[in-house]
């Protein structure tokens, strides 16, 4: 995931940080997260594990929790097949 900076917010679902810029996380962003803060350009990892699979009438959402970005199309949908 890169953007322009944000708070990322995938739903229903947790993930980990698997690193930042290359670089392992920082203590206090491991653990299972829900939402990534990221600065302007920076590239963040994550490693997501779906229990439910999302079909195309119901997909999983994500989407920065900055409402001007929300607005300006930082979000989006996916499906997880088998």
């Amino acid at each position: 995931m890169v953007a322009d900076g944000g708070q990322f917010h995938v739903h229903d679902v947790q993930f980990r940080i698997l690193d930042r810029n290359g670089r392992p996380p920082a203590q206090h962003e491991t653990g299972l997260k829900d939402t990534v803060l990221l600065a302007p350009r920076e590239r963040v990892r994550l490693l997501l594990s779906f229990k439910d699979y999302a079909d195309p009438d119901t997909p999983y959402m994500y989407h920065c929790h900055i409402l001007e970005h929300e607005d300006a199309g930082m979000m989006g949908q996916f499906v997880v097949e088998t």
